[in-house]
């Protein structure tokens, strides 16, 4: 069998009980590193509170080379850990999907989500949600305008954007960064953001959420990361009382 199991938002603690029986009964156990990364744990720590191997896989290993996975799975039980909860990433579907073409059994064992944390530190309601995006890091010749056309998109139809910060091996982009790399795209355009939400290191102890301008975030420290941004709509009279308490709105 293969089973994915969510490891939650920040460190060792926040993953299930089920979650911790299947990797007590796991004989090979898996640990994708590119979709979500938990910033108050790491490898070692897992493999010393598992007592454990853990086979530490890249976005290729899941994508193009997923065979000593589906191995592992065909003779006993795999687990697959993921931060957050399985299957937000379409790596993960895919997997399950050849797993199931190849008549292994499959189970997913669920862990708190940055989609359902989001709305609880910000305030802002979950049914008023368009659809998310990501902003990543500008390459060679490549500076992707999607993610603003997304945003503009929502804000149009009154939704909220959750918008993704590009996790990178060496690198995670900053609240700071993302403001900046959409007000770069937006140069020489009538269009504004009118007001954003940034989010820092979701389900730790010490979370920061913090609303206003692009200028006025530019001056709040967020932080180590993991962080993360949220483009809202017109605010409900909820969702602004909401962010004035707990996010430092200023209107």
């Amino acid at each position: 069998m293969l089973i994915f199991v969510g490891l939650g938002l920040y460190d060792l603690d926040d993953i299930s009980i089920k979650g911790l029986r299947a990797i007590e009964q796991a004989d090979t156990i898996f640990l994708e590193s590119y979709t979500s990364i938990l910033m108050g744990a790491n490898p070692d720590l897992m493999r010393e509170l598992y007592k454990k191997p853990i086979t530490i896989l890249k976005r290729q290993d899941v994508e193009q080379y997923p065979e000593p996975i589906l191995t592992a799975a065909k003779s006993g039980n795999a687990v697959f850990l993921t931060g957050g909860d399985p299957m937000v990433s379409t790596t993960h579907a895919d997997l399950r999907i050849r797993a199931k073409e190849q008549d292994i059994q499959t189970k997913i064992i669920h862990g708190s989500s940055i989609v359902s944390a989001v709305c609880g530190l910000s305030g802002l309601q979950n049914y008023r949600f368009g659809k998310s995006c990501s902003i990543p890091y500008p390459a060679k010749n490549w500076f992707p305008k999607t993610p603003l056309d997304t945003i503009l998109s929502n804000i149009q139809q009154n939704l909220h954007t959750t918008v993704y910060l590009d996790i990178q091996e060496n690198r995670f982009m900053t609240v700071h960064e993302g403001i900046d790399l959409l007000e770069k795209l937006m140069e020489g355009s009538s269009d504004t953001i009118p007001l954003y939400v940034g989010i820092a290191r979701a389900g730790s102890d010490n979370p920061i959420v913090a609303a206003g301008s692009s200028t006025q975030l530019k001056h709040i420290d967020f932080g180590p990361p993991l962080h993360i941004l949220v483009i809202p709509g017109t605010l409900h009279e909820i969702e602004e009382e909401y962010l004035k308490i707990f996010a430092g709105y200023e209107p």
